[in-house]
Formats: structure tokens, C-alpha cells, sequence
């Protein structure tokens, strides 16, 4: 490789719905003893899941292989409602790790469609993420992937309301969005749009730094949504050769001149770290940032009430202590990188 400089973006990696759901998986596997369950990959990286995986923790698609009693959580992406009833009836512990901004969006599902809305919901065909949403009101929900789903809903009768999956790249979402609202005029949308604030973050530094550089590097897992998001974002910005990547043991040795660097949402900086190494560029790194996230999203509730009871029985010796009051500060400062460190691929 003959790499001179790396631009690098910045906000990138973890977001503050990632930080959550691996911290609190994390103190599943402390407070419980293996194996812990939880309903599909907690974040969609490899490298998060494999660390997990080495703990004992065992990722089921269906809550029925999940034996009586056992504890389990949910994951990030957030659950459809048969599916964390049926969690409940196990027995067990059960800990939704759902992103805040998705049950935000569940919410607004279950409100339009019991006003009787027709909703168009902008997002992927199975991905989990869409799969939970749609099943809050699946009688009134329709699965928007192209403008001509669109179309084939306009001989239903209003009123309509437009949602989305989180983790779309803007572009994508905002050509629905508009085609959405010509054809249906009248069409109901929250004040701010569901895309996830992270999302638009990742995206719009990448965008401000592709048209310069020779290679865009994008590191994330392949079923990550907002990560191909960004692949899709650097595309559109002109990027002249665009690479997903899983670490750095999948670079290609061709690269040259300036290499952009970004990662999404579910993408350990430690995996970052690496592939900065391996590029190694002669005239250093340039990072750039086009804003600060201090966004911080705290446990589960159950998992909170959880720790709460046993902080009283249990003296626990942990990075991040409890106490009968639940300390911000002490979870805030305990980050995800801890948790997954020392992380090898």
C-alpha cells in the first residue's frame, strides 16, 4: 500500500443506542450465569457478537428456543409485541435493549394506525428493525422500499402517515419521503424525521470528506443497515472506489493517496484502530469532524430494577458499581469499549 494520508470522519462508530445495548448485555453475562439468550444479534457486527459469543451468550431468531426460566434480552433493533410477551412467559429475565429512537417509532405506529391512518413505512424487507415495527400494527402498516410501492397504495383510502426505519440513508429516505408526499398531499410525518440522529451524523461527515479522497473505506458488518447506508452515501458523493470492510484483515493491498475512513454505528473503534495501522500513511491522519454527539441513553429500566435488587444482596467488584440509587455518571462514564476490550478479530 502506498497510502499518504488518511481523512478521517468524524462522528463515526458507536452510537448512544449501540453504548446501551452492549453495556447492558454486558452485565447479563456478570450478573447471570451462562448460558444468557438473547433474540437476535444484539448489534449487527460480527466482531460485538463474537465477543459475546466467547461469554456464553447464545443468539436465537425465535424466543421459542429460549428454555423456561433462562434469562434473555432483546436486542437494539427492537422487538415486535408477541414476541416480548412471549419472552415474559418464560419465566426468566427478560431485558429489552430496544433504541430508544425505535420505540419512538413504535409508538408513533400504534398511535397513527389506531386514528385509523393508513402508515407507509420506509425501511428494509427483513430487517429487524422493520420486521417489529410493522408487526405493532400490521393490519395498517405497508412496507415502502420503492416509489412504486407508493403506488400500489393509492387506491386505498386515507388518511395516511409516512414512518421509517432509523438507520436509512438520507438520500433514500428523503426521495420516498417526497415522492410520498406528491402523491398523497395530506400525508401525516412526525415534526422530525424517524432517521436516527447518529444515522445523519455518520452520513453527513462522510459526505463532507469523499469527493476528496481516492478510496472510502467503511468499516461494518454487511447486515448493518446504517452501514451500507454510508457506502451508499459515499457513492452518491462521488467517491471514486468505495470499500465495506469487517477489519482490516480485509483491506486490499492497492490502495493509494488519500483513503477516507469512517464506520458505522455497531463498529468498535477498536476496529477502527486497526485498520488506521494497517493503512499506515505516510503524511498521518486528518480528522474531521462536523459535530459532537454527547448523547447518552441509560440502561434498561428492568435491567436497572434488576441490579438495584441485587446491589443489596450481591457485593459486586465491577468497573461500572451499583448502588441502590442508580448512578448516571458512573454508567456514563463506563463506555462499550471497555466492555468489548481487549477485542481481537
Amino acid at each position: 500500500m502506498a497510502v499518504t494520508r488518511v481523512v478521517l470522519a468524524a462522528p463515526r462508530g458507536f452510537c448512544a443506542g449501540v453504548e446501551k445495548a452492549i453495556k447492558a448485555l454486558d452485565w447479563m453475562t456478570r450478573v447471570f450465569e451462562p448460558p444468557v439468550f438473547c433474540y437476535h444479534e444484539i448489534v449487527h457486527n460480527q466482531y460485538v457478537v463474537n465477543h459475546f459469543r466467547s461469554l456464553g451468550v447464545i443468539f436465537v431468531d425465535d424466543v421459542r428456543d429460549v428454555p423456561p426460566g433462562a434469562p434473555v434480552m432483546l436486542s437494539a433493533h427492537g422487538s415486535a409485541p408477541e414476541v416480548i410477551a412471549e419472552a415474559r412467559q418464560l419465566g426468566g429475565a427478560v431485558i429489552d435493549a430496544v433504541c430508544p429512537l425505535v420505540t419512538k417509532v413504535h409508538h408513533e405506529m400504534k398511535v397513527r394506525a389506531n386514528k385509523g391512518y393508513t402508515v407507509l413505512y420506509v425501511g428494509h424487507e427483513g430487517h429487524e428493525e422493520a420486521i417489529g415495527t410493522m408487526a405493532v400494527s400490521p393490519g395498517a402498516s405497508h412496507l415502502i422500499e420503492s416509489r412504486d410501492d407508493v403506488d400500489a397504495l393509492r387506491g386505498h383510502e386515507g388518511p395516511f402517515a409516512l414512518l421509517s426505519q432509523t438507520t436509512l440513508s438520507f438520500d433514500e429516505w428523503e426521495d420516498l419521503r417526497d415522492y410520498a408526499t406528491e402523491t398523497f398531499p395530506d400525508i401525516w410525518m412526525p415534526n422530525r424525521s424517524d432517521l436516527c440522529f447518529a444515522t445523519t451524523n455518520r452520513q453527513a461527515a462522510l459526505r463532507a470528506i469523499a469527493g476528496e479522497a481516492d478510496a472510502v473505506i467503511v468499516i461494518g458488518s454487511a447486515n448493518s443497515s446504517n452501514t451500507v447506508a454510508l457506502t451508499k452515501v459515499a457513492e452518491g458523493a462521488g467517491a471514486r472506489r468505495v470499500l465495506r470492510v469487517n477489519g482490516a484483515q480485509e483491506l486490499p493491498d492497492d490502495l493509494e493517496g488519500v483513503v477516507a475512513v469512517t464506520a458505522g454505528a455497531s463498529a468498535p473503534e477498536s476496529i477502527v484502530n486497526e485498520v488506521l495501522a494497517a493503512l499506515n500513511p505516510a503524511e498521518g491522519i486528518d480528522v474531521r469532524s462536523v459535530t459532537v454527539e454527547d448523547e447518552y441513553f441509560p440502561p434498561p429500566p428492568e435491567l436497572r430494577e434488576l441490579l438495584r435488587a441485587l446491589a443489596s444482596l450481591v457485593d459486586f467488584t465491577l468497573v461500572c458499581p451499583v448502588s441502590s440509587s442508580f448512578d448516571a455518571q458512573a454508567d456514563r462514564d463506563f463506555t462499550a469499549a471497555q466492555v468489548l476490550s481487549p477485542l481481537s478479530p
